[in-house]
């Protein structure tokens, strides 16, 4: 399992890369514009995705800074979220790298934001949804880019692996 974890965690930086430079290319007003995702706008789905990222770091490492709500917006313009994604990428990558299968069957616990109270859960599962709430949301952002008239992105996993993944598809 640690190599699909590891193999998730380039994955993700891939695709967030992907994501930030078709953002890149939007004016301000595009990167705004609400269009209907469940966080309305470009900026809003992005920011979810480091906000979501952080909390689920800090639940994982105990450390580094986490906000309090998963609607917050943590940078206003797209260069500062942009930087603060790839530095987090870099972290989840680093902290991936770091796990060892003892760890990912061992339980840990933490307190959601959304209900009071503990929950105690086995790191691998857990670490399954992290991956997957990233990709859910990467989805979001692809169907705001349809609805702003721009072309799809390449976002696939086996994508991925055909070009820069390719190390994790041998």
């Amino acid at each position: 399992m640690l190599d699909h974890f590891r193999m998730f965690a380039d994955y993700n930086r891939w695709a967030n890369r992907r994501l930030y430079a078709a953002a890149a290319e939007l004016s301000d007003a595009e990167f705004r514009e609400n269009k209907g995702a469940f966080f309305g706008s470009l900026h809003g789905t992005l920011s979810h995705l480091l906000a979501a990222d952080r909390i689920w770091m800090k639940r994982f490492t105990r450390g580094g800074d986490a906000p309090s709500r998963l609607d917050a917006i943590l940078h206003e313009d797209l260069a500062a979220l942009t930087a603060a994604r790839a530095a987090e990428d870099e972290r989840i990558i680093a902290w991936v790298g770091s796990l060892d299968e003892a760890r990912l069957s061992a339980h840990f616990t933490y307190s959601p934001l959304t209900m009071p109270g503990d929950i105690t859960q086995k790191l691998g599962p857990t670490l399954a949804h992290f991956f997957n709430h990233q990709t859910h949301h990467r989805g979001q952002a692809h169907a705001t880019f349809t609805a702003l008239g721009r072309p799809s992105l390449t976002l696939d996993l086996v994508f991925f692996l055909r070009t820069e993944g390719e190390k994790w598809a041998i």
